[in-house]
């Protein structure tokens, strides 16, 4: 009965992941409606991404200096030309923005690149999952519901500008939300014979061009 009447008294938080453009070079959208009002309070997204997905940090800062996305990125250095079997998992802390058409609800959008994948056997493509966020919440001067509502062990601050952490809460009874799967293009084993020969007669052939250039132009004393 006590379980219940928690379960009543907490509205679900629902959580929304898309993912925006096509290619390699996409934006990810996050949109967080809370069970509850949180007026006066910091709304997060804590995302693992995992090594087949990145957030480049110089791309990051300069958007963070117009004020265009907010976020904490750890670590925040990183190899963006690593592939994704030589990467590792990243960890994202985005701050969402007060959505005007619902008092309940926040959204933000981060850049996000696909890494280069191993060849595959029998298909043309990778998929890279991306778990839902967890929902943090950072309330100054507001009360949040303890049977709603939890300390969370996030080592951040409440918002991008501060530099000292505060003590971040997540929802107890979060519904299980789906995936999100981005399709990466790789490349077939089977054409590797291929590719070694066409790329082993394109480069001499362009070394004999420029072999030839030189000869028949340069001045050799």
């Amino acid at each position: 009965c006590v379980t219940l009447d928690v379960q009543a008294a907490c509205r679900d938080t629902t959580v929304t992941q898309e993912l925006l453009k096509e290619g390699f070079h996409r934006d990810l959208l996050v949109k967080v409606e809370l069970g509850e009002d949180a007026g006066g309070c910091a709304v997060a997204a804590r995302m693992h991404l995992p090594p087949g997905i990145y957030v480049d940090p110089y791309e990051l800062a300069t958007l963070q200096q117009h004020n265009l996305t907010k976020a904490v990125l750890i670590p925040d250095v990183i190899d963006v030309e690593a592939p994704e079997y030589l990467a590792r998992a990243l960890l994202l802390l985005l701050f969402l923005e007060p959505d005007a058409r619902c008092s309940r609800c926040f959204r933000a959008a981060v850049p996000v690149h696909a890494r280069y994948h191993r060849p595959a056997e029998g298909t043309e493509e990778a998929l890279v999952v991306l778990e839902s966020p967890e929902v943090l919440l950072c309330c100054c001067h507001s009360h949040l519901s303890a049977e709603c509502w939890e300390p969370a062990e996030v080592d951040a601050p409440c918002s991008s500008d501060d530099t000292g952490p505060c003590q971040w809460h997540s929802t107890k009874h979060r519904p299980a939300y789906e995936e999100l799967m981005l399709r990466v293009p790789v490349g077939l084993r089977e054409h590797s014979s291929l590719v070694c020969a066409l790329t082993l007669l394109t480069t001499g052939l362009c070394s004999g061009l420029i072999l030839a250039a030189a000869c028949k132009y340069g001045h050799f004393s």
